[in-house]
């Protein structure tokens, strides 16, 4: 259950080693990718790109670290150009883009909030202005604040998680879709929470659900226009959103109670959305990949 390539330590059983992380928390949301110890792994040296998505133009919202961080690095070497959409993690968007030029391509940084209607349309607007095309749409950024009682989530929290969760789902749609020709992909970041739910994060994982009908829904649109529409759901992966969201305490042994016996690390979600994304999944939409540790997670 333990890749080669992790770390020294990680292939201690899950009886051996409960504790992954040192105990940490950063005080805002999103965190900083920067600041963890250790860091995230973001690139699988053992994974070689075969031009699957040679001179395609993809828009990563949340690209500057986590999850979205991995897919930039995996499209890249898949021969992709890229487009980051994040708030104000200039350091590790930098670190992206350094990343993403190492492998050849280019990178246009876009910091603005995406729960803003008018940015989301002027992240895709810039974009295509910027590489004359678009092709991939990677929606991706997400914010979580557990609540031990539904009585403690306020109006401004419920509306904080679906601007950022799911309204730019809509907005950054609407404006790509006129640039999106018959070839091309939508992936969305849902959730394994849209499935098994959390008690400590009922408005997220209402959001991720919403995620989940967005995805299948809108592929009922766009199937006869060719562009398919699909979504990945992770488990506990090791990114800023666990740190800058959840205890110090919780993030020594998050992910221990998996199947698999410990978190995921970025890497191991990218290549779900290079198969999504690329012709290998030209007969597959409406549907989420489900990359979470091994929890069976309702269709």
């Amino acid at each position: 259950m333990y890749p080669s390539y992790l770390p020294i330590g990680w292939e201690k059983s899950c009886e051996e080693r409960s504790i992954f992380f040192p105990a940490q928390h950063q005080d805002r949301q999103p965190g900083f990718e920067y600041l963890m110890q250790p860091p995230p792994i973001s690139n699988n040296p053992s994974y070689m790109g075969s031009g699957k998505l040679k001179d395609k133009v993809a828009i990563i919202t949340g690209g500057d670290s986590g999850i979205g961080r991995a897919v930039a690095i995996a499209f890249a070497k898949e021969g992709a150009d890229l487009a980051i959409a994040y708030l104000d993690e200039h350091r590790d968007a930098k670190a992206t883009a350094e990343m993403v030029a190492g492998y050849g391509r280019r990178c246009l940084l876009l910091p603005g909030d995406l729960r803003d209607e008018l940015w989301c349309r002027e992240v895709v607007r810039r974009t295509a202005a910027y590489y004359g095309k678009l092709n991939v749409l990677v929606i991706n950024q997400g914010v979580q604040f557990p609540q031990t009682s539904m009585m403690k989530i306020t109006r401004r929290q419920l509306e904080d998680t679906f601007r950022t969760n799911v309204f730019p789902s809509f907005f950054l749609t609407q404006e790509a879709l006129p640039h999106l020709k018959p070839g091309s992909s939508i992936i969305s970041t849902t959730s394994v929470t849209a499935y098994k739910g959390n008690p400590q994060l009922i408005d997220y994982s209402s959001s991720k659900g919403a995620i989940v009908s967005f995805t299948r829904s809108l592929s009922l649109q766009l199937i006869g226009k060719g562009i398919r529409v699909n979504a990945v759901a992770p488990g506990p992966v090791w990114s800023p959103l666990e740190v800058s969201s959840l205890s110090a305490d919780y993030i020594r042994t998050m992910g221990a109670d998996l199947p698999i016996g410990r978190p995921g690390q970025p890497f191991e979600l990218a290549p779900a959305y290079v198969y999504l994304a690329s012709d290998d999944s030209g007969f597959v939409s409406g549907q989420v990949l489900h990359v979470n540790g091994g929890v069976i997670a309702g269709s």
